[in-house]
This record gives C-alpha cells, structure tokens and sequence, in this order.
C-alpha cells in the first residue's frame, strides 16, 4: 500500500486569514456542515490515491520540467458554487475566476506528468475550486451560495505547486507536504 497523494496549489496565509474572518463565525451555524479548516484549504490539481513509492519518485522527476515551463500566474477566487445541485449540496466550494485558464492547463499538465509515471489519475473534468464545507446528506444551498458571493475575492500570484500526503485519521485528514515545486519567474512567497 502506498501513499494517499494529490497535487494542489494553496493560497498563503494573507488569503486564509483574510477568508476564515469571514467563515469564521459562521462555522456552528449550520449542524450539516463540515466546515474544512484553513490549513487544508487548497485547489486540487490532480487526486492521485494510493502511490506506491516507485512510482512517487518517477512522479517528483517528471513534475519537475512541469514547474520549470510553468510561469507564475494571478488566481483569484471567488463566486460560490456547490456539488452537485443546491437542491441538494454535499459541497460549498468558492471557484477560479481570473487565472482559471492558467490552473487549467497546469492540472493537465500534472495529470499527464502522473500518468507517464504509471499513476492512475483520478476524477473526470477539471473543476478549479476550493473546497469550504462538506455535508454528508446534503443541504438546501441557496442561502449558503447568496452569502458566500458577498464576500467578493481572493487573490495571490500562484508561485508554487505541492505535492501532498493526505493521511486519513478518525481526527479528520493529515495534510503534509511532500514536495514543493516552484514555477518560474516567481518570487518566493512566505507560507
């Protein structure tokens, strides 16, 4: 059995600080949500599963030339959306606006990187979101969807992918970077 892996870009602290203050105080108001907490706040670019470690290090080799012919880009987020329906939500997630073309294309790029390393990649069609709150049975959204849109966007220069281990514990998931692979002509950013 190998590690559970998934690659993702993370907004730095100035963008988690600036979007708990809003959550924040609205975590214990609706008993169906599992609000994610901002340390695992992130945008996926690829579900990997389990890796089996030969295929880990092809991995880190391959993503390598992806970081290098990757230049930094502007993301912002914002605009509430949820999985599947808001009928029936089972996710709360804020989306890409500005610099969505440019996560698109790097996803796809860390997808096939992972595939020439013999990794089957997970999910179908690249959604670029964050994840803010899970619900098990699903909720009525609506009200949810209204207030997130107001509390405008979020925006950093993507300088960086991770490469992360998600550990499954009855806590909730551990989060720990494995790998962090700098695009180029970023500055590096404080975390």
């Amino acid at each position: 059995m190998g590690k559970r892996l998934f690659l993702a870009v993370r907004p730095p602290a100035s963008v988690t600080d600036d979007l708990e203050a809003r959550i924040g105080p609205r975590r214990d108001t609706e008993p169906a949500l599992r609000w994610a907490q901002p340390e695992h706040w992130h945008v996926t670019l690829a579900f990997l599963g389990d890796v089996a470690a030969d295929h880990e290090d092809r991995l880190v080799e391959n993503l390598g030339p992806v970081a290098e012919s990757t230049t930094a880009f502007d993301l912002t987020l914002g605009g509430a959306g949820c999985f599947p329906q808001p009928g029936a939500a089972k996710v709360l997630w804020l989306g890409a606006r500005d610099g969505a073309a440019e996560l698109e294309a790097l996803a796809r790029r860390c997808r096939t990187a992972a595939s020439r390393a013999g990794i089957h990649v997970d999910g179908g069609r690249f959604q670029p979101h964050l994840t803010l709150a899970r619900s098990n049975r699903g909720i009525v959204a609506r009200r949810w969807l209204a207030l997130l849109d107001t509390f405008g966007t979020f925006g950093w220069q993507v300088a960086d992918f991770l490469l992360i281990d998600s550990e499954l514990t009855r806590g909730g998931p551990r989060h720990r970077v494995i790998e962090r692979f700098g695009l180029a002509g970023s500055e590096k950013m404080p975390r």
